[in-house]
């Protein structure tokens, strides 16, 4: 497996491609939760075994089966999950960085992995009402208790990032990062290079849109939770699966799938940025995997770039609630 570094300050050894988890419970319809098991068993076969979970994925049911999953397989993975994505008490989306809160979504998180220590512990998201500094002090004394090994963060404004960095190093930023969503470029890559901090891509296939296997709403089922997603709603989703041909074409001249060329994209932008697809099934797991083997010209990847307008896709990326918590 071709391994990648995340931070400088304190630096972690990733593999280049991690494996997101949120999919492993009901959300994108209903997975097998035993299929769900066996991808994770076998992504730490393969040396991929950078699992990315949170509190807030299936309200902790999500940690639980990654705790069951790598009982017996500890050793073999990087482990990896976030707090402070909550529900406020009207029902709105949220956040919670409060100090006191931190050390408990942590006990609670680490009883439902069933595990000693989580190697990154991610803010999920930032709060608004509580300085920054308090939230990421609160987390450093999670590492020097010896209950987190690294610290992150998720969807912060590079402003938010350099003000945390100073507390305690950030080893890893997790944000959405795709050909659809190329917001980071602006200034939170920036930041991140010049203070040394790691990137993680999320949703690196656009929620499924990238890989080619979606040609409308009826490919989701009922109960899938893109249907509340702008990007995914009619003629928003309609207009995004024609912006995806120049994506096809190159996979069609490297024999490869789009969304090996889609991960392959994201590879070739720079050696600090880690993608973490999720999926439930060892398959896709492969051939996602199977990206590092394929010999894609950089040359080609960067006038994808251009091929694919990201201006262009129609839809926010979040329902408009959920719109209010990021960047902050």
């Amino acid at each position: 497996m071709q391994m990648r570094t995340l931070g400088k300050t304190r630096p972690l050894a990733a593999p280049a491609i991690g494996l997101g988890c949120m999919g492993m419970t009901p959300i994108y319809g209903t997975p097998d939760p035993e299929s769900a098991i066996a991808t994770i068993h076998r992504a730490a076969d393969l040396g991929a075994g950078l699992l990315d979970t949170a509190d807030a994925y299936a309200n902790g049911a999500n940690e639980e089966l990654v705790g069951r999953a790598i009982k017996g397989i500890r050793n073999k993975v990087i482990l990896a999950t976030k707090f402070g994505n909550v529900r406020l008490p009207d029902g709105k989306p949220g956040a919670n960085g409060r100090p006191e809160y931190v050390v408990e979504a942590c006990e609670k998180s680490l009883k439902r992995l069933g595990v000693d220590v989580i190697d990154l512990y991610y803010q999920h998201r930032v709060d608004p009402a509580v300085p920054i500094e308090d939230t990421i002090g609160a987390m450093a004394k999670l590492v020097a208790q010896g209950k987190v090994r690294y610290l992150g963060m998720s969807e912060a404004a590079a402003a938010t990032v350099r003000r945390a960095h100073k507390v305690h190093p950030i080893t890893a930023l997790q944000t959405e990062y795709s050909l659809f969503t190329r917001d980071v470029e602006g200034d939170i890559l920036p930041t991140c290079r010049e203070l040394g901090i790691g990137f993680v891509a999320y949703s690196p296939l656009q929620r499924g849109t990238l890989s080619g296997t979606i040609s409308g709403p009826q490919d989701l089922a009922n109960n899938d939770r893109r249907h509340d997603h702008p990007r995914f709603h009619g003629e928003n989703l309609a207009n995004n699966l024609k912006l995806i041909v120049p994506l096809k074409a190159l996979a069609d001249k490297y024999r490869a799938t789009p969304a090996q060329v889609a991960i392959a994209w994201l590879l070739s932008r720079a050696p600090d940025v880690v993608p973490i697809p999720g999926t439930s099934k060892a398959s896709r797991l492969e051939e996602n995997l199977a990206t590092l083997e394929k010999e894609i010209p950089k040359a080609e990847l960067d006038a994808l770039s251009a091929a694919i307008d990201a201006s262009a896709v129609a839809g926010t990326r979040y329902p408009g609630g959920q719109m209010g918590t990021i960047g902050i």
